[in-house]
């Protein structure tokens, strides 16, 4: 399975679970309309380095999430699912497509590259980023550094990749704090 480039923005865990049924993909959770200014700077930093799809619930909520993230960080992607394609009787959401009508959605906006991780685990851990009695001073460092929120070692981990920073990058910040 190749890999997404763009991050997808969905609104909930179970769009991104439903999206990771099917493809190799990186998912930011607005967590519905309570969109916090931390995920704002996580989906501007995601836009930064690997690209953005916003790929939101085709009800009114979704719509307001979308232009949310539209004002305060333009020229995204915008991909959209047909409400139709994406309900049950009671329920409207990206949860509920089919894996056909997801791959339609996104067939015009996905850019497909090979998986590739900017950190591995072995620099993680020399960076000191998890294994010490410092580690979780370490990562807020980081992760305030970078706007990609608190975070324990695994999500850290994780959302450095995404935002595919360097060993180099990562050191400079921790080196400062050593200071």
């Amino acid at each position: 399975m190749l890999k997404m480039q763009e991050i997808i923005v969905v609104e909930g865990k179970h769009d991104s679970a439903k999206l990771k049924q099917y493809f190799d993909v990186d998912t930011i959770e607005t967590n519905g309309y309570n969109l916090s200014k931390a995920t704002l700077k996580r989906i501007e930093q995601a836009e930064k380095s690997r690209g953005v799809i916003l790929f939101l619930d085709p009800d009114h909520v979704g719509e307001r999430i979308r232009r949310t993230i539209n004002e305060a960080i333009p020229n995204l992607k915008n991909a959209f699912i047909d409400k139709s394609k994406s309900r049950t009787t009671k329920k409207v959401g990206i949860e509920h497509a089919s894996e056909a009508d997801l791959k339609a959605a996104l067939a015009d906006y996905v850019t497909f590259g090979k998986s590739h991780e900017s950190l591995s685990m072995d620099d993680f851990l020399a960076l000191g980023l998890q294994g010490r009695s410092d580690s979780a001073k370490r990562r807020q460092k980081v992760a305030d550094a970078f706007h990609i929120g608190t975070c324990n070692g695994k999500t850290l981990y994780k959302r450095l990749n995404m935002a595919d920073l360097s060993y180099d990058q990562i050191k400079k910040i921790v080196e400062d704090q050593d200071e």
